[in-house]
C-alpha cells in the first residue's frame, strides 16, 4: 500500500490483503457438472468446484501428502481423488476418506484427521464467491477459525421486476491497490475513455460531489448523472434519474441509478491475483430499455471497450512504476484514493486490535475537481 506524506509523494510497497472477507474467484458459468476448475486468488492456488448437492466448494490446490494439484485429479460429485496415490477427499469440507495403500486393521493413522484446506464458497449474482479468514493460513477442516464467522456474500442491488444482467471481466498488470485507486478515479476518463459515446476532452468541466461516510467505505450522494456522459444523458428519456456511487471495502464499487420504476445497477470489485496482478469483475443489471434490440450484446461491447481502455492503462502503468514506485496523490481528484488507503489502514488496525474501525471520513465533504 501507499506510505502517506505531507507532501502527497507516497511510496508504494507490497499491498497488505484485507482477508475477512469474501471475494469472486470465478464465473459460476465456468464450473460445469463435475469439472474441477484451478483458480489463483490472493496468492492461493485453489480448486473450486460443485458438489452433487449444488453446493459450491474451494480446497486448497494441493494434497496434504505429497503435494500433488488437487484440480489434477478426479472428481465424481462427493468426492474428489488426488491423482498421484489416490487419497480421496470430500469436498466441501475436505476430510480424507480413504487412503488406498492402508491395510485396513493395521496401523494407528486416523484417517479422519487429514484434512486438504478449504475455504468457506458460496454462489451469488453469477458469481463462485471464497471466504478469506484472518488467520495467515486456513484452519485444518474449514479454513476458517471458529471465530471468524462469514459475513453475508455480497449480493448486487437489483429493483423490482423483470431485468435483464450481464457480465465482464478483465486481468490488470498492477496490484490490487492501483486496480481499486483507478476504478474510483474520477479524472481520468476524458483522457482515458474519450469516444464518441462517452465523453470527450473538450468536455471538461468542473465537477462537485458531496461524500460521506458509510460503514467499511464511502458515498457520494444522491445526484443527477454526469452531463457531459452520451449513456447518462440517454437515461433522460425516463425522467429525471438520480445516481449513488459507493466504495466498500475491500474491493467494491458500486453504482445505482434510479429514475421512477427504471433501474441500472452495477457493482465492479478488483480482486488480487498475486502482489502484481488483479482482476476486475463486472456484473450489471438493469430494466431500462428494455425494449430495444440487442440492448445485452450492445452494452457489453462498448462495457468491454471501456474495461480494455482501463486495461491498457495499467499496462502502460506498470511500465512506470517498475521503474520508480514513487507517485502523488493531489487535490480533491485524488482523495477518494487516500481515503481508501486511510480506510484500509484503519480496518488492519482494527482487525489487530479486536477495536472498533475508526472510519477516517467522520462528516460529509464536498469535493471539487475537472473531469
Amino acid at each position: 500500500m501507499f506510505a502517506m506524506s505531507e507532501n502527497a509523494a507516497p511510496e508504494t510497497r507490497a499491498p497488505e490483503i484485507l482477508r475477512g472477507n469474501w471475494y469472486p474467484a470465478a464465473r459460476s458459468a465456468a464450473v460445469r457438472g463435475n469439472d474441477l476448475l484451478a483458480v489463483e486468488l490472493l496468492g492461493e492456488a485453489l480448486v473450486v468446484g460443485r458438489d452433487a448437492k449444488g453446493r459450491a466448494f474451494a480446497l486448497r490446490d494441493f494434497c496434504p501428502h505429497r503435494g500433488m494439484p488437487l484440480s489434477c485429479g478426479h472428481y465424481d460429485g462427493d468426492t474428489l481423488e488426488c491423482s498421484y496415490h489416490g487419497w480421496q477427499f470430500e469436498a466441501v469440507s475436505g476430510q480424507c476418506r480413504q487412503i488406498p495403500s492402508l491395510i485396513p486393521g493395521e496401523g494407528k493413522l486416523k484417517v479422519e484427521r487429514i484434512f486438504a484446506a478449504s475455504f468457506p464458497a458460496e454462489e451469488q449474482d453469477g458469481y463462485l464467491w471464497v471466504y478469506f479468514a484472518e488467520a495467515a493460513s486456513p484452519g485444518a477442516a474449514t479454513g476458517s477459525s471458529s471465530k471468524d464467522v462469514p459475513p453475508p456474500v455480497p449480493q448486487l442491488w437489483k429493483g423490482a421486476g423483470n431485468y435483464r444482467v450481464t457480465h465482464l471481466g478483465c486481468d490488470l498488470a498492477c496490484d490490487v491497490d492501483q486496480g481499486i485507486i483507478g476504478l474510483m478515479d474520477p479524472a481520468h476518463g476524458p483522457f482515458v475513455h474519450q469516444s464518441w459515446w462517452w465523453r470527450k476532452r473538450s468536455s471538461i468541466q468542473v465537477k462537485e460531489k458531496t461524500f460521506e461516510p458509510i460503514p467499511n467505505g464511502f458515498r457520494i450522494k444522491p445526484h443527477a448523472p454526469s452531463a457531459n456522459s452520451a449513456p447518462y444523458k440517454l437515461l433522460q428519456v425516463y425522467g429525471r434519474p438520480v445516481t449513488t456511487i459507493e466504495f466498500v471495502l475491500p474491493n467494491m464499487r458500486l453504482e445505482r441509478i434510479e429514475a421512477g420504476r427504471y433501474w441500472f445497477s452495477s457493482r465492479a470489485t478488483v480482486t488480487p491475483i498475486t502482489s502484481r496482478r488483479s482482476r476486475i469483475d463486472f456484473v450489471a443489471a438493469w430494466n431500462i430499455f428494455r425494449w430495444m434490440p440487442f440492448v445485452t450484446p450492445i452494452f457489453r461491447q462498448f462495457a468491454t471497450m471501456f474495461l480494455r481502455q482501463d486495461q491498457e492503462t495499467m499496462e502502460k502503468q506498470a511500465v512506470g512504476l517498475a521503474r520508480s514506485n514513487r507517485q502523488m496523490l493531489i487535490d480533491d481528484a485524488d482523495r477518494p484514493a487516500r481515503w481508501y488507503f486511510e480506510l484500509k489502514a484503519a480496518y488492519l488496525e482494527a482487525r489487530r486490535t479486536g477495536q472498533a474501525m475508526k472510519h477516517p471520513l467522520t462528516e460529509p465533504v464536498t469535493l471539487r475537481w475537472r473531469s
